[in-house]
């Protein structure tokens, strides 16, 4: 998924930082909004899920 949204979004990001994490965390920020919290929903998704989220913020 990563590399999906580099590949979309690499002309209006500054910044991408992948931190890893445990206990089945998996979520996605940009800058400082929630877009997708596995933690929250219990379940993983997709890139064609979160991207229409992150077009949204950056326009």
């Amino acid at each position: 998924m990563a590399g999906k949204i580099l590949e979309e979004f690499e002309h209006k990001i500054e910044d991408f930082t992948l931190i890893p994490g445990r206990g089945g965390v998996f979520e996605i920020v940009v800058g400082d909004e929630l877009v997708y919290s596995k933690k929250e929903t219990g379940e993983h998704t997709d890139y064609e899920a979160v991207a229409p989220a992150i077009r949204a913020i950056f326009g």
